[in-house]
């Protein structure tokens, strides 16, 4: 191969790291400067945003922020939409209409859609491309298209602790209880207790807890075994070196 087309390859590949780079550099740069928190609202005014709270760039749909609570060290990934009422520019009163506690997290490309009262409480985490609705479709009349159709609305709670899987939709009136665990692509209406795991769609229990005789059924993995106090990210990392069947 001549020299001359290896020098040409040689600098096609440096130019190509390098405007690869700058590229990602100046991605990085725009998440950061367009991130949104209570010191770096941008645009958005919220009713509160929490200490901590940050909202990553890009967002999704934001409106009705002045009906919209976000409690502290929340973290809402790219992407996701938060509406309160159904579309912008709505007085909706005096109180709140979206409420999310302390550390809740919702995950990229996720959906709080608030046409009227919706709670998620504290530490509640949501996987990628949750879906929570306080409204739906309404075919009463078989003559008028769905879509223009009124919509019926009702409240959605969701309890504190819970774990929200990929692709989960909580429909309205739904009311979970703590520390409930919604299945990967779930559909959930009605009321959860506590403690309580569903999967399906419609969602139905498939695990509970018994205070006597603990999960029913039983769990089939052992419970993982928490990191003793005072190990640092250092020796955790040496460790996994030594046994690569733990990393």
């Amino acid at each position: 191969m001549p020299k001359s087309r290896v020098t040409f390859r040689a600098l096609t590949a440096w130019r190509r790291r390098l405007v690869s780079r700058a590229v990602q550099g100046g991605w990085r740069w725009v998440q950061e400067a367009g991130a949104v928190s209570a010191e770096h609202p941008g645009r958005l005014r919220f009713g509160r945003i929490g200490t901590g709270t940050r909202l990553a760039f890009p967002q999704g749909t934001v409106f009705g922020e002045p009906w919209i609570e976000l409690g502290e060290h929340c973290v809402i990934g790219e992407h996701v939409t938060l509406t309160a009422g159904m579309m912008p520019g709505l007085d909706l009163g005096a109180d709140p209409i979206l409420r999310l506690g302390d550390g809740v997290v919702l995950g990229r490309g996720s959906h709080v859609i608030a046409d009227t009262a919706v709670t998620i409480g504290s530490n509640t985490y949501c996987g990628p491309y949750v879906y929570i609705t306080s409204t739906n479709h309404s075919y009463d009349d078989p003559k008028v298209p769905v879509g223009k159709q009124w919509p019926r609305t009702e409240p959605v709670t969701v309890g504190p602790g819970c774990w929200l899987g990929t692709g989960a939709v909580i429909l309205p009136g739904a009311r979970l209880g703590r520390n409930v665990v919604v299945a990967a692509g779930a559909v959930v209406r009605g009321e959860v207790p506590d403690h309580a795991v569903v999967a399906g769609a419609p969602a139905r229990v498939v695990r509970s807890w018994d205070p006597e005789r603990g999960w029913q059924p039983p769990l089939r993995t052992p419970a993982p075994v928490p990191i003793p106090e005072g190990v640092t990210p250092e020796q955790l990392l040496a460790l996994a070196e030594l046994d690569p069947d733990r990393s």
